[in-house]
């Protein structure tokens, strides 16, 4: 049983003074008011914001309708305030373990909710039992003409490249990251070496077809209309991955305007400065909400290694 399933831990941290001021460090608050806050206070520093409501693996549809209605009201929020926000969601948390096609319902509602306001929608990947069900969903939002939507590649599973060259076939709008679960060895690269070979690989495969885009739109004349070049968020905190995929970028001449870089709310603001502060997009992955301790413990238990990179970034500036 993992700590976040443990009541008596639960119940000392969150009530502990040490409990919340961890939690403050990488969660924004636990009400919709304090995660804008948050986003204004970044956003005047020139970063960009993807808002993750927390509380995934709904056990029952009238959470699931909730947890939409929660995501709805934060896309209400967003509008209001002229925060620079879209926003990331985990399918499971809308139903997806319960009924695709009543996930699909509660997605195409928030899909509609967005559109409205001329925002986007992240599909967050979860663990690999849910790998084929997410881009299953996405792939059917793609056949009822939403394309205010993208989805995440994680660079640790071996099918990972074969998925992304379809997606960018389709020009999906797609957040390439690590990924943090713990894996099995048959399915993903167990070490840190490997997966940050295929990261960089991943990278390439890319950026190049985003040029490839920019190329023939710019041949057409359109560079300023039609579809838009399909802008790839590149969602790590490792300087190497990040320098890697700067080199590349220049040298397929994309402009800065076409490569955005990720990464999570209070971890490495130092390397979010300095991509700021090099012209380029930068957009914090910011969770809010009462079930942060849950997301901290899976955050921490997914993956051994990352205890110490929370903890180390934690005494970062």
């Amino acid at each position: 049983m993992g700590l976040s399933k443990v009541g008596w831990v639960q119940r000392i941290l969150t009530r502990s003074k040490m409990g919340r001021r961890t939690a403050s460090r990488f969660v924004a608050g636990e009400t919709p008011e304090s995660a804008i806050r948050v986003i204004g206070e970044l956003n005047s520093q020139g970063i960009l914001a993807t808002l993750d409501h927390l509380g995934e693996d709904t056990a029952t549809r009238a959470d699931a309708e909730k947890a939409a209605g929660d995501i709805l009201l934060i896309l209400d929020l967003i509008d209001k305030a002229g925060v620079k926000s879209n926003v990331s969601i985990k399918l499971s948390q809308i139903g997806l373990l319960q009924d695709e096609a009543f996930c699909i319902d509660q997605l195409k509602r928030i899909l509609d909710k967005a559109r409205l306001y001329n925002n986007f929608i992240r599909l967050d990947m979860e663990d690999s039992s849910l790998t084929d069900r997410t881009l299953n969903v996405y792939w059917e939002m793609r056949k009822h003409g939403y394309d205010n939507l993208g989805v995440v590649i994680q660079a640790y599973l071996f099918r990972s490249e074969a998925d992304l060259c379809e997606l960018v076939e389709d020009q999906a709008r797609v957040r390439l990251c690590k990924g943090a679960y713990k894996e099995p060895p048959q399915i993903a690269f167990p070490k840190k070496q490997d997966v940050d070979a295929n990261y960089d690989h991943l990278t390439e495969i890319l950026l190049e077809r985003v040029a490839q885009e920019v190329r023939e739109k710019g041949e057409r004349g359109d560079i300023d209309g039609g579809k838009f070049p399909p802008m790839p968020a590149i969602a790590t905190h490792d300087p190497l991955r990040q320098q890697h995929a700067l080199e590349v970028a220049e040298r397929l001449g994309l402009p800065k305007s076409e490569v955005e870089f990720q990464m999570l709310y209070g971890i490495r603001r130092d390397l979010q400065e300095n991509l700021v502060a090099k012209g380029y997009p930068v957009r914090v992955y910011i969770p809010y909400g009462t079930q942060w301790y849950p997301y901290l413990m899976r955050r921490l238990g997914e993956r051994p290694a990352n205890v110490w990179f929370i903890l180390s970034n934690f005494f970062r500036r």
